[in-house]
């Protein structure tokens, strides 16, 4: 393992976050592993997110913009970041107190790693449900004894890449990527993680959780229809920019798994019109058998959302009985959240 010593920047993105910024920023000042500086960029807010990061003003390096978006945020806090390797935190979730750790320690044992990710924790606000997005023991398999996979779409599919709050990278390679996209209001870091894998496919993972993502009950904003339209532009664009780095099998694979895992999401929601619309709009990647079942089962969408919902209910209370039996050091079960 090499001594060489690795400075990371911190990036927040933030707008209107008052209630959730402090408790961002208290989980990277806990960190084992201190970052060299904690850059907050305040998208516009309205609220009084700037008087609450200001408590931190010693620790913390405060930067306004007018309101465009966090990637432009993040964009923001790149241009002014310090460091080799930049952190990405949203302000209304949280780190583990390892997680820089935990990531420094995985790339001072693979040095010719540009980018880590890692395993986070799903907290449904509001109820005591906190468990692992994916079971570590499963990462762990999928990793095949390594500490990194070989293709960050194999990795896309399997549910195993974790999520900005995880993501550890180095800055020259964010900007030889092109940054995130301006003005994007939906999908942005998945743009950009997509660009770094085309030229940098092998990723680091920590199998254990590393951040919180905190959930709550707003409704889910890839199911209005601007943003599906502007999203599925991406995944349009992505479509022919993988076949230019020789990579358009793995990001179809890639945008197969996406638009599926949003088509039986709609389910829940009784949207048939989207449903419907997508599948068409992407016959060509999505397979027969799949576009069948689900035309048959908008047929009468009000009742197979409630079908989806029942099941669901059921899966959760099974769920919550294997916990009340589960011996107290056993491995978090796979969280399954319908976004």
């Amino acid at each position: 393992m090499t001594d060489k010593i690795y400075s990371v920047s911190v990036v927040i993105p933030a707008y209107n976050n008052s209630e959730y910024i402090g408790r961002a920023i208290e989980s990277v000042l806990a960190q084992t592993h201190p970052a060299a500086e904690i850059i907050v960029v305040d998208d516009g807010s309205t609220d009084n997110t700037a008087e609450v990061v200001r408590q931190y003003e010693n620790k913390v390096t405060y930067l306004y913009q007018k309101n465009a978006g966090a990637g432009k945020a993040r964009n923001t806090g790149i241009s002014a970041a310090t460091s080799e390797w930049i952190a990405f935190l949203d302000a209304d979730d949280e780190w583990l107190t390892n997680r820089l750790q935990r990531q420094i320690e995985l790339a001072q044992r693979h040095e010719h790693l540009v980018w880590i990710s890692g395993n986070y924790l799903r907290c449904i606000c509001g109820t005591n449900r906190k468990e692992a997005h994916i079971d570590t023991q499963k990462v762990i398999s999928l990793l095949k004894g390594y500490e990194y996979f070989e293709s960050f779409f194999a990795a896309f599919i399997k549910d195993a890449w974790g999520c900005t709050d995880t993501m550890l990278i180095k800055k020259n390679i964010i900007i030889e990527a092109g940054m995130f996209p301006k003005g994007q209001a939906l999908g942005e870091d998945l743009d950009l993680w997509w660009r770094i894998a085309y030229h940098y496919p092998k990723i680091g993972y920590v199998s254990e959780p590393i951040a919180v993502y905190h959930l709550r009950a707003e409704g889910s904003l890839i199911h209005q229809r601007k943003n599906m339209e502007e999203f599925f532009i991406t995944i349009e664009r992505h479509l022919k920019l993988s076949s230019k780095y020789n990579m358009g099998k793995e990001f179809r694979l890639c945008g197969e798994y996406m638009l599926r895992k949003w088509l039986r999401s709609m389910l829940f929601e009784a949207k048939r019109e989207e449903i419907r619309y997508t599948l068409n709009k992407f016959d060509d990647i999505l397979p027969k058998t799949f576009k069948t079942t689900m035309r048959l089962l908008t047929v009468f969408p009000r009742i197979t959302a409630v079908g989806c919902h029942c099941i669901s209910r059921m899966v959760r209370l099974l769920r919550l009985r294997k916990q009340i039996v589960r011996k107290p050091n056993s491995n978090l079960q796979k969280f399954m959240y319908n976004y």
